[in-house]
């Protein structure tokens, strides 16, 4: 059980005594059936990646103690994914994909053909960490709260170029227009089912450091779409090259 993976909020250091909370408590004992000396891994997106074992387990809660660290911390990629919120079953998915694409922040963004007029910040999260549990990922995306399309467009100026996924960018090669960003801050930024509005993309292209990316001549759904322009980003400049 060795290759099991719990995230915890608590340092991981030598000695420390770390109380899980009700619901991994239940995981660990009831679910994976572990008794008290088992060990998995855990980590807290700070102190890389460490071997604990269960040190009590019992009707009142469970602890766990860290033996040794196996992995050191990471750095996440600065890749930020800016996207236009989904029908759950979808976009549970389209979270989970974006954190084993190594996003470091998921910003959900409302445009003028979002479908989903909320989302459950919490349910994201959660999703987050159980990627990142099941993957192997040491660095927990951030989950920043909704914005509108013009205030992220205006929380990106002059710091960061976003990447848009347009279907009538000039340059039909991705590949083409990302080399040309070496050494820049990006966000990717996906639209909703419906596409953005000819408002929205007006706004889009208006804008200095935005740069449309065409995927090609097949229509894909929002969350394919998603796992198509991130693994360009990491394949052109990003951990992939």
């Amino acid at each position: 059980m060795a290759d099991r993976r719990l995230f915890v909020t608590k340092d991981l250091n030598t000695g420390a005594i770390i109380q899980l909370d009700q619901a991994q408590a239940h995981y660990l004992l009831h679910v994976l059936r572990l008794q008290e000396g088992a060990q998995l891994l855990a980590f807290n997106g700070k102190h890389g990646e460490w071997r604990v074992r269960i040190a009590k387990a019992g009707k009142t809660g469970c602890s766990i103690e860290p033996i040794e660290k196996v992995r050191e911390q990471t750095v996440a990629q600065d890749l930020h994914y800016a996207f236009a919120p989904l029908k759950q079953g979808r976009l549970d998915y389209m979270v989970q994909k974006a954190v084993e694409m190594g996003v470091s922040v998921l910003q959900p963004v409302f445009t003028a053909h979002t479908a989903v007029p909320r989302i459950n910040l919490e349910r994201v999260r959660s999703n987050v960490i159980e990627a990142a549990e099941q993957c192997g990922v040491l660095s927990i995306p951030e989950v920043n709260a909704p914005l509108n399309l013009e205030t992220l467009l205006q929380a990106c100026e002059n710091e960061r170029v976003i990447v848009f996924c347009d279907e009538r960018a000039a340059v039909a090669s991705p590949l083409a227009v990302l080399s040309r960003l070496s050494g820049q801050k990006v966000t990717a930024l996906l639209g909703p089912e419906g596409g953005f509005s000819a408002d929205e993309r007006k706004m889009l292209l208006s804008r200095k450091l935005v740069c449309p990316v065409s995927l090609g001549p097949r229509v894909m759904r929002a969350d394919t779409a998603a796992v198509a322009i991130l693994a360009l980003i990491n394949a052109v400049l990003g951990d992939w090259r």
